[in-house]
C-alpha cells in the first residue's frame, strides 16, 4: 500500500511555499504600481497576462487537473500502470495547448475585447493584443507544468510544485528592475513618443515566458527525479483518455463558467479608467489568504479523499473535511475581517508611490474590502469542490457555477450602474456565497464523509467571536497609529504593529475561547 499522505504537513508545506509565492507578487505588484501605476500600459499588461492565465484554470489546473487527479491517484494506489497514463495524458494535453496558442495568436484582438470591450477605440486595445501575442505561450508551459504538479502531489511530494510559482515572481521582479537599471523606459518615451511605461510592459511580458520554461522545468525534473519522466509524443486516444476526457469535459465546462465570472469583473472594469488596474492590485492582496490556505488545503484534500474513498474510509474522510475546514477559516476569517477594518493603511503602504496616488489607493482599498467579505467564501469552495471531484463528478459543480455566473453577472452590472467599478466586486463576492451554499446543499447525500464533526461546529463560532474581537482591536489601532502610517518611513513600522498586534491578540483569544489549540498542530505535524 502506498504511504498514505501526510494532510496537515502537507498542507503547511503547500502553504509556506505558497506563501513565499504571495511576498514576492506583493513585491512584483508594489513595483508595477510604482512605475506604471494605474494607467494603459498596466492595464494592458494585465489584461494580456491575464488571457493565458484565465485558459490555464480553464484547460490545466481546472478541468484537466480536476479529472486528472483522482484516476491517477487511484491507478497510483493500485499500481495499475500510473506512468503510462500520465505520459498519455501529458501527451494530448500537449497538442490540444499547441493547436491553441497557435489560434490565439490570430484571433487576439477578439480576445482581447472579449476581456475588455471598454478598450475599443483607445490606446489600450492595440497594446493589449500586443502583449497578448507574446504572453500566450505562457499557458503551454504553466499547463504541462500544473499536469506534472498533479502527478507530484497525488504521490505526495508537493514542495516542488508548490515552490514554481516562486520562479514566476522572481522572473518578474527582475524584468521590471532590468527595464529600469538600462534605462529602457526613458529611451522608449523619448525616442518614440510611446506611453509612459512601455518598456516595463514589454520587459514584464517577455518574462512571462521565461518564467513559464523555468516553472516546466522545475517540475519535470522533480517528477522525472519521482519515477515519472514525461516526455512530449504523438497522442493515443486509449479507453482511459476517453474515460478522463467524458470527466473532464463537464469540468471544462465549469471552469468556463468561471472564467466568464471573472470576465464579466473585467469588462465593467474596463469601462472605468484605471478600474481594471484596482481591481486587480486588490485582488492580489485578498489571493494571499486565499493562495496560502484555500488553494494549500485543496491540493492536499483532493488526493486524500480519493485515496480514502476509493478504501472505504468514510471516517477518515470525514476527519480529514473536517480538520481542512477547521484550519482553512481559523485562517482566513480573521483575515477578511482584517481587510474589511483596514484596507485603506494597507493598500496605501504597500503600493502608494511614484505614479500610484491617493485616489489610486482609495479605489483600490474599496475593491479589497468588498473581496475581503467573500474571502471565506472562496476559501470554503475550495474545501467542498473535493468531496465532488474525489467521487469524480464534476457534472454537480458545473450545475452550480452556471447559478453563480448569473448571480455574478446580475448583481456586477446592477451595482456598476448604481455604484460604478465596485459592482464587478460585489458581483464576485455574492457569487461565491452562492456557490458555498449551493455546495454545502448538495453533499447531503453523500454520507458521513461529507459532514463536518462535532468539532468543526463548535470551534467555527469560537472561530467568528475571535476574529470579529480582533477587528474591534485592530479598528482602535488604527485611530491611534494612523498619524504614523501617514509618515514616510515610518508608515512600514505602524502597519507592521498593526498586523503583528492583529496576529498577537487573535491568536490569544483563540486559545482562551477554545477556537484551536496550537499544541494540536504541533501533534499533528510530528505525526504526519
Amino acid at each position: 500500500m502506498a504511504k498514505p499522505i501526510r494532510l496537515v504537513s502537507g498542507f503547511v508545506t503547500v502553504g509556506f511555499w505558497t506563501l513565499m509565492s504571495r511576498i514576492l507578487g506583493f513585491l512584483r505588484d508594489i513595483l508595477i504600481a510604482a512605475f506604471m501605476g494605474a494607467g494603459p500600459v498596466a492595464e494592458a499588461f494585465l489584461v494580456a497576462f491575464s488571457l493565458p492565465n484565465m485558459f490555464r484554470r480553464f484547460f490545466a489546473e481546472g478541468a484537466f487537473n480536476t479529472a486528472f487527479v483522482p484516476l491517477f491517484s487511484k491507478k497510483f494506489e493500485a499500481g495499475e500502470d500510473p506512468q503510462r497514463f500520465a505520459q498519455d495524458a501529458f501527451s494530448g494535453l500537449a497538442t490540444i495547448l499547441i493547436v491553441l496558442t497557435l489560434l490565439a495568436q490570430v484571433f487576439m484582438p477578439w480576445l482581447v475585447l472579449a476581456m475588455a470591450a471598454g478598450f475599443a477605440g483607445n490606446e489600450r486595445l492595440p497594446l493589449a493584443v500586443g502583449f497578448g501575442r507574446i504572453a500566450f505561450a505562457y499557458i503551454l508551459f504553466i499547463s504541462l507544468a500544473a499536469l506534472l504538479s498533479g502527478v507530484l502531489n497525488a504521490t505526495g511530494r508537493f514542495a516542488a510544485a508548490a515552490a514554481a510559482p516562486l520562479l514566476l515572481n522572481i522572473v518578474l521582479i527582475a524584468a521590471i528592475l532590468l527595464a529600469e537599471m538600462t534605462g529602457a523606459e526613458g529611451m522608449a518615451v523619448a525616442g518614440a513618443g510611446q506611453p509612459e511605461g512601455l518598456a516595463h510592459g514589454t520587459f514584464l511580458v517577455w518574462g512571462v515566458l521565461v518564467a513559464g520554461v523555468a516553472q516546466l522545468g522545475l517540475v519535470w525534473v522533480a517528477a522525472a527525479r519521482a519515477g515519472f519522466r514525461l516526455t512530449l509524443r504523438l497522442p493515443r486516444l486509449t479507453p482511459d483518455m476517453k474515460r478522463l476526457a467524458v470527466i473532464a469535459l463537464p469540468a471544462m465546462l465549469a471552469g468556463g463558467v468561471v472564467q466568464i465570472n471573472l470576465l464579466v469583473g473585467r469588462q465593467v472594469g474596463s469601462f472605468f479608467d484605471g478600474a481594471i488596474a484596482w481591481l486587480s492590485y486588490a485582488d492580489r492582496l485578498y489571493q494571499l489568504p486565499l493562495g496560502v490556505v484555500g488553494i494549500a488545503v485543496g491540493v492536499v484534500l483532493l488526493p486524500d479523499l480519493s485515496r480514502r474513498l476509493r478504501a472505504n474510509d468514510e471516517q477518515g474522510g470525514r476527519d480529514a473535511l473536517s480538520r481542512a475546514g477547521e484550519i482553512a477559516l481559523a485562517l482566513t476569517i480573521p483575515s477578511a475581517v482584517a481587510l474589511m477594518v483596514m484596507p485603506v493603511p494597507i493598500v496605501s503602504v504597500l503600493f502608494e508611490r511614484g505614479a500610484f496616488g491617493p485616489d489610486d489607493t482609495v479605489a483600490t482599498a474599496l475593491a479589497l474590502a468588498v473581496y475581503g467579505a467573500g474571502l471565506p467564501a472562496f476559501v470554503l469552495q475550495k474545501v467542498l469542490q473535493p468531496l465532488y471531484f474525489a467521487r469524480e463528478d464534476t457534472r454537480t459543480p458545473f450545475r452550480y457555477a452556471v447559478v453563480a455566473m448569473v448571480v455574478n453577472a446580475v448583481a456586477a452590472v446592477g451595482f456598476a450602474m448604481l455604484l460604478g467599478f465596485i459592482g464587478a466586486a460585489i458581483g464576485t463576492t455574492l457569487a461565491a456565497w452562492a456557490m458555498v451554499w449551493l455546495l454545502l446543499r448538495g453533499r447531503r447525500d453523500m454520507g458521513d464523509v461529507a459532514r463536518f464533526d462535532d468539532r468543526f461546529r463548535k470551534r467555527l463560532w469560537r472561530i467568528v467571536a475571535a476574529s470579529v474581537l480582533m477587528g474591534a482591536g485592530l479598528w482602535s489601532g488604527v485611530l491611534v497609529w494612523g498619524p504614523l502610517l501617514g509618515l514616510p518611513g515610518w508608515k512600514y513600522l505602524g502597519l507592521a504593529i498593526l498586523v503583528g498586534g492583529g496576529i498577537g491578540v487573535y491568536a490569544i483569544l483563540g486559545q482562551l475561547l477554545g477556537a484551536f489549540r496550537v499544541g494540536e498542530f504541533r501533534r499533528a505535524l510530528r505525526r504526519g
